[in-house]
């Protein structure tokens, strides 16, 4: 089976060995190597439609990453075809502002309240640089409070003990952070409430940064007690609380996870979906705060494509047809409990040990004979090779899922129960290869 899939994606083979010639590892974003999933090479996608990706060997296979979230309504969703195909004939970038970014502030406000005013960015990278940035010119404090195992982007400070593509490169702390800033980011457990209060009570720190339901270790389900004490404690010691809702703002819910769990947090970070595919970010929260942002305030933020108005187009096409539909949270949470509870029962079918972990649109199969998985050590504790069998066979089966244990599938609206049968096909195989194996 192995070598037809070699010669079925030849193509993909021949783009990569050019691609590493003049892109670092022949991929822009770590993940996408597949060398976690023990492949020589990844396929290269040349086009999508509803619940497929079609790879440069004409390959189609159903997707479970779409692009990693945003793809909520699935591909090539005629929502946001339509919406960029009218705004794109009326120009790409200007560099000023336009009527469509105010209509789509505001519409983000009328589903997240805790977001009084909103700066729009290009990436959840530079959102959630800005907004600790930002906490730390409203408190006059340098140090910042993060858990192991959540990943907030790439910018220095965020970037120690994070998750996502930093754990599938084997790498705990990127080289070329400097010593200031290893030093003033404080890193505790998910979930460590006691270890947290002790931080906040000893320490001068300006935020605390945590992804409300984290989908960087794989899918970790939080504890809404947890959240409440976290705003408690921050409350008390005047610290500001961002949440980081990236993945799961309008992923879980129209409010996001804030909405989820009735925890309102001082700072939110969005991107994935509020760019209907296209390249966005968003912070936003307190407008005491968010006044001390530039032009007004002496917190500078800037960006030549903060804004842009094809991916507001984009976005505000996606969350308003979220708004006013009643049924698509209902569909996509029906549809992944009925996924995972099938895949329980064929992990019980085939003797393999999982966990899996879901949650509306969201779910990670572990593979682990522990109850649960809660933490970052849980997960990493999973077992690898296990996964790599079962990533490589549903690759085999036409089905493409994360390459890498620590990430989330995601269901879309655009995945039918026919499409949903299959997979679970795939997956029985896959279970029965990781049994004979033992």
């Amino acid at each position: 089976m192995e070598n037809t899939l070699l010669e079925k994606t030849k193509n993909s083979r021949l783009i990569y060995e050019e691609a590493i010639k003049i892109i670092p590892g022949g991929v822009n974003s770590p993940v996408r190597a597949f060398q976690c999933v023990k492949r020589d090479f990844p396929i290269f996608i040349k086009k999508a439609k509803g619940a497929h990706v079609f790879d440069e060997d004409n390959n189609k296979y159903i997707d479970f990453i779409g692009s990693w979230g945003p793809m909520i309504l699935g591909h090539g969703s005629a929502v946001v075809l339509n919406a960029v195909r009218k705004t794109i004939e009326t120009g790409v970038s200007y560099g000023l502002p336009t009527k469509i970014e105010v209509k789509f502030a505001e519409l983000i406000n009328q589903c997240i309240p805790s977001m009084e005013m909103i700066r729009l960015t290009s990436s959840g990278t530079e959102s959630t640089m800005s907004a600790v940035r930002l906490a730390r010119a409203h408190t006059q404090r340098n140090k910042i409070l993060k858990f192991n195992g959540c990943y907030h982007g790439h910018s220095d400070s965020l970037l120690v003990s994070a998750g996502s593509g930093l754990l599938t490169s084997g790498i705990q702390d990127s080289n070329g952070i400097t010593m200031d800033n290893l030093k003033d980011t404080l890193v505790c457990d998910f979930g460590d409430i006691k270890k947290v209060k002790e931080l906040l009570n000893g320490n001068d720190i300006a935020c605390v940064i945590v992804e409300p339901i984290p989908a960087n270790m794989g899918l970790i389900l939080t504890e809404k007690e947890f959240l409440q004490e976290l705003r408690e404690i921050c409350t008390k010691t005047s610290t500001v609380l961002i949440f980081d809702e990236v993945i799961s703002g309008f992923r879980i819910s129209l409010g996001g996870a804030q909405e989820y769990y009735g925890v309102t947090p001082d700072l939110t970070t969005l991107g994935k979906i509020i760019g209907g595919g296209f390249p966005i970010g968003a912070f936003g929260g307190k407008s005491e705060i968010m006044m001390k942002l530039s032009p007004i305030g002496d917190v500078y933020h800037a960006g030549t494509l903060s804004g842009n108005q094809v991916s507001v187009a984009a976005g505000y096409s996606v969350i308003n047809y979220l708004k006013e539909s009643k049924n698509v949270y209902q569909e996509l949470e029906k549809n992944t409990i009925y996924m995972t509870e099938e895949i329980k029962k064929l992990a019980e079918k085939h003797s393999v040990d999982v966990v899996v972990n879901s949650l509306n649109s969201l779910f990670t199969i572990f593979f682990t004979s522990e109850k649960e998985v809660k933490t970052l050590e849980d997960s990493v504790k999973s077992s690898e090779e296990k996964y790599i069998t079962y990533f490589n066979t549903m690759l085999e089966e036409g089905i493409i899922v994360p390459p890498s244990k620590f990430e989330a599938h995601f269901i879309s609206y655009a995945h039918t129960k026919e499409e949903l049968d299959k997979t679970l096909c795939a997956i029985d195989k896959a279970f029965l290869k990781i049994s004979e194996a033992r």
